[in-house]
Order: structure tokens, then sequence, then C-alpha cells
């Protein structure tokens, strides 16, 4: 089984490397990627206790095998962002996935948030089937402010 908690320094370097990596695999490499952005390298220090934002990690058997988070969406004070869900191949299909999202976005409507936006990849066929299960819909273009011009895949849920 797996464990689900909050991000702390201790965790970023293998959160980063996790990123860096199933960036590759799926072609999420350079500016306009998520993996591309500052905040990858100290995730904890942009996430935990700052301006209405979590980042969760995963862990099986003592290693650090993913992570996901929830932060405010630039520009929209009623948009949060789910952001750098990524997964290591052997984390995979055990609904780690969906428990961060869901987590995610239970502390998005916990925080005031009316809605969360996400922008992935046409290749995340098994990512796009989860959000949409999670009440997420297609969207034609980018929300303004969109920082992930390499990603072709926009999605949003609105709750309130």
């Amino acid at each position: 089984m797996f464990q689900i908690f909050e991000i702390t320094a201790a965790h970023d370097a293998a959160i980063a490397e996790i990123i860096t990596t199933v960036g590759i695999e799926f072609g999420a490499v350079g500016e306009g990627f998520g993996p591309a952005d500052a905040e990858v390298s100290a995730m904890s220090e942009n996430y935990r206790n700052v301006n209405r934002s979590l980042y969760l990690v995963a862990e099986i058997d003592g290693e650090i095998v993913g992570g996901g988070g929830v932060a405010a969406f630039v520009g929209r004070p009623q948009t949060s962002e789910l952001r750098k869900l990524f997964l290591l191949p052997k984390a995979r299909g055990l609904g780690i996935g969906e428990t961060i999202s869901v987590q995610c976005l239970e502390y998005a409507k916990n925080h005031g948030y009316t809605e969360c936006y996400l922008e992935t990849m046409g290749g995340m066929k098994a990512a796009i089937a989860l959000y949409q299960k999670l009440g997420f819909n297609i969207l034609q273009e980018p929300l303004p402010g969109s920082a992930h011009c390499g990603c072709e895949i926009w999605m949003l849920n609105r709750w309130g």
C-alpha cells in the first residue's frame, strides 16, 4: 500500500527527479512544460504553507514514488490549478493519482476556490481519463495567463 502526505524539504530532491524523469518519458521537456518551472527544484518552499497551496507526495515502502499539488492560478483568485501530478511507472494504476487529485480538490474547495484548472498532454491518456472521472471538462483553449504553452489539453472543474 501507499501513503500520502504533505511535502517537506526532505522530499524536494526525490520529487524534482520524478518530475524530470516522468516529463522526459512523456516528452514534456524544455520551456512550456511543468518540469522546466523554477519551482521544481524546491517544491516544499513553493507549496508548504504558501498562499493557499498544497503539494502531496506518495510513498511506497519508504520510497517517494510521485506527487501532485494545487495552488492559485495566476490572475484568477477563484481558480486553483492542479499542478505537477507525476508518478513513477511502478506507482501507476494503484489509485495514487486519484487519491492525490481528490485531496487537492478538497483542499481547493476548503480554501475558497470555486474551480480548478489543469494542463496536460494528449499522450497522458490515463491522466485525462482520471480528470474526466473527477469532473474536469476539456476546454478549447488555455485560460489566459497559462504558463505551459507546450501542453495541448486544458481542463476545468467548476463547483462554486
